[in-house]
């Protein structure tokens, strides 16, 4: 069994492995759908033609667009924060991780502009998701909360606070190529950190700590 790049288990055999490809092709073009912001127009027919797969294969792996889309901003989110997973292993102070896994968010969504498109248009609605970034972002945050390191009263809506910075961030690098640079990611985690509590000295120097090198960015 293989494991696909958003760390699900692949199919072995080859009619499943067909099938998983084809999947995997109407995700890919769902994404470029998404990032153009023109999945509320395009049709089945339009979807099937940029993934190169015959119409009515669609139906043998989604019932709707809907839920095609859903699935692929899913597995946006998914492919960061297994990413972000994989980074923060070694990391022991929640606070750390936190900083880092702002940082390394921002990095790599503004070097791939198709996955900022996709976080900026349609992250917010998974704030609540069972996968992707929320729900790691959501247990960095209690983790800080329960060691003493941030002082927070409900964890939640110091996640929405997160999330509506990040996605605002971003929004801004889409609209002015070039005007997010690193230095700017680290500013937004020194003021969330800040915001949860952590002294501006800290916050700065956590900030402005080296990070793991990621090919993706």
């Amino acid at each position: 069994m293989a494991t696909s790049r958003s760390g699900r288990t692949e199919p072995g055999t080859r009619a499943e492995r067909r099938k998983a490809n084809t999947r995997q092709k109407l995700i890919d073009a769902a994404r470029g759908f998404l990032a153009s912001d023109t999945h509320s127009t395009a049709s089945i027919q339009d979807i099937t033609d940029a993934a190169d797969v015959g119409f009515g294969s669609f139906y043998n792996h989604f019932s709707s667009k809907t839920e095609l889309f859903q699935a692929a901003v899913s597995e946006v989110l998914e492919e960061l924060g297994l990413l972000l997973d994989e980074l923060a292993g070694s990391v022991d102070d929640p606070a750390m991780a936190f900083a880092q896994s702002v940082r390394l968010t921002v990095r790599l969504a503004v070097a791939r502009p198709e996955m900022a498109q996709v976080l900026v248009r349609h992250g917010m609605a998974y704030i609540d998701a069972d996968e992707g970034l929320a729900p790691r972002a959501l247990r960095d945050i209690e983790a800080g909360a329960a060691s003493g390191r941030f002082r927070v009263g409900e964890p939640r809506i110091a996640l929405a606070t997160t999330a509506g910075a990040l996605l605002a961030v971003l929004h801004v690098s889409l609209v002015n190529p070039g005007g997010v640079t690193g230095a700017t990611c680290d500013e937004a985690a020194e003021q969330l950190l800040r915001m949860l509590g952590v002294p501006l000295d800290e916050a700065r120097e956590i900030a402005t700590a080296p990070l793991p090198a990621v090919d993706q960015i």
